[in-house]
């Protein structure tokens, strides 16, 4: 099947925004008097906030108010990624490449909106950089549920099968698998086994490498026609 969009997951995908987060929560839960460890939250990754800080809390044996908690956990983010965040190494040529062979593109995160605007903002890359951005709070049922991606490809008026999903946790590649996606995994957070057992066709250690891999992946498709018709994006910064 021919691939006409990109859909990209956020968190370690266009940012490494995972080691803030981990730090924002593991900060509010010593609020709480629990030592958290970064990789308490581990299995959780991709999955929203809510389920990221409520595995954590179930594993200690805590009760927390998820919704206070949540909110705590991002007004502490929202105050440690300034001048901190930044896009992952080959984002913007990605995109550019994407862009200039005529795919539709969307982000599509867990995340609640708020998390999801600040690190768009930070990173440099606003909302109108894509055809949609898709937020946890949009859908019912987070990944691995297969939702959000149905959502995103709707968004950008593309059935699931014509959409390639970039993800870099396993719970985000299975959702892309439900929703009759094909995925490519990005090696910020787990290993190439890892990925490929849930669902990734590729994997790339990031998206600077997935440039050379674009018209392997994508067999050739072309949407529209482009000058030149060999995109060169190694190297970029962004």
């Amino acid at each position: 099947m021919a691939i006409r969009g990109i859909i990209f997951d956020l968190d370690g995908v266009l940012c490494d925004s995972e080691p803030f987060i981990c730090e924002a929560a593991c900060r509010m839960f010593q609020e709480r008097g629990v030592q958290a460890r970064p990789d308490d939250f581990r299995p959780f990754v991709g999955m929203g906030e809510e389920r990221f800080i409520g595995g954590v809390a179930e594993k200690y044996g805590v009760q927390v108010d998820l919704i206070a908690a949540k909110a705590r956990t991002y007004a502490i983010y929202l105050e440690i990624i300034r001048g901190r965040l930044r896009p992952m190494h080959g984002v913007g040529a990605f995109l550019d490449a994407c862009r200039a062979r005529g795919f539709r593109m969307a982000v599509a995160s867990s995340a609640d909106e708020v998390k999801v605007a600040a690190n768009l903002s930070e990173i440099g890359f606003p909302p109108s950089k894509f055809d949609a951005v898709v937020n946890g709070l949009m859908v019912a049922r987070k990944k691995p549920a297969p939702d959000i991606f149905l959502l995103a490809a709707e968004r950008i008026d593309l059935p699931p099968e014509f959409c390639l999903v970039v993800e870099d946790a396993p719970s985000g590649l299975r959702a892309a698998q439900a929703a009759g996606c094909t995925a490519l995994g990005v090696r910020s957070s787990f290993d190439d086994a890892t990925l490929r057992s849930a669902g990734a066709s590729w994997t790339v250690r990031d998206l600077a490498e997935a440039c050379g891999l674009l018209p392997r992946m994508l067999g050739g498709t072309q949407v529209k026609p482009t000058e030149p018709q060999n995109i060169e994006c190694q190297g970029a910064e962004s």
